[in-house]
């Protein structure tokens, strides 16, 4: 007797991808009935500057399943689903889940480094008092919990030291980049800009565009814009190296 499992929408997905949009969704909704306890996930999970109190290890991996409200995980995880699916397919659950776990942990310490840059400029800059670290230290988090910070340099200083990096946009412009690599002259159409483009052009402009925002560094713009761009550098690096061991392990890319 032969069985038969009626397709779904789950199991046309493969399983690392599955389970990377299942868990993104539980933790999200884990999060919002966890704030009616007054219990701050994203706090908790999302990744802090190495020297804040709040900083713990395990941040490093659960800030890239953490994420701010709905938009923001729609558009993260319908990026996975959508390029995520492609590379599994491609590379085998392995691989992809190595590729996906590296480029979100470089893009975390990609960002941890711009914050200790950062961070020492505005110490070098003669501009706040001589117990700037001590006070954001001792004070700034729970200022930043409830809503409130400090004024000038030093609430500046105060959310890069205190501030949390969450979300899946580390990983997820890693997958943009390998996908872009691997199909460069695939026809990629915008969902706000309905002319479709290649994707070797897509990722290019894209990394163009996280390169500006990044060093202009816009008081309103609050987006880690250098995670992103960490995610595509671990995720080129990355790239290279199974092209040059696969290519000597005869094997096809």
């Amino acid at each position: 007797m032969n069985s038969y499992q009626k397709p779904n929408f789950f199991n046309s997905i493969p399983p690392v991808t599955s389970n990377i949009l299942i868990i993104n969704a539980i933790v999200w909704l884990a999060s919002l009935a966890l704030a009616r306890f007054n219990i701050d996930l994203s706090s908790i999970l999302g990744i802090h500057y190495f020297q804040s109190s709040e900083f713990r290890v395990f941040q490093i991996i659960t800030y890239m399943f953490t994420h701010v409200n709905f938009m923001h995980i729609f558009f993260n995880m319908f990026a996975v689903y959508m390029f995520g699916m492609v590379l599994e397919r491609r590379w085998r659950s392995k691989r992809f889940l190595t590729y996906y776990l590296v480029t979100g942990i470089g893009a975390g310490l990609i960002q941890m480094l711009v914050y200790y840059l950062r961070i020492n400029s505005l110490l070098g800059s003669g501009e706040l008092p001589f117990d700037a670290l001590a006070v954001v230290h001792g004070q700034g988090h729970d200022l930043l919990m409830n809503g409130m910070n400090f004024t000038g340099k030093l609430g500046e200083l105060n959310v890069l030291y205190n501030g949390v990096t969450i979300g899946a946009s580390g990983s997820v412009f890693g997958i943009l980049l390998a996908f872009g690599m691997l199909y460069p002259n695939a026809e990629l159409m915008l969902m706000f800009i309905p002319i479709p483009i290649k994707a070797k052009y897509f990722v290019v402009g894209y990394g163009a565009i996280e390169l500006f925002l990044g060093f202009a560094n816009f008081g309103w713009d609050n987006i880690a814009h250098f995670a992103h761009l960490g995610g595509m550098l671990f995720g080129f690096f990355m790239m290279l190296y199974w092209k040059r061991k696969d290519k000597k392990n005869v094997r096809f890319f």
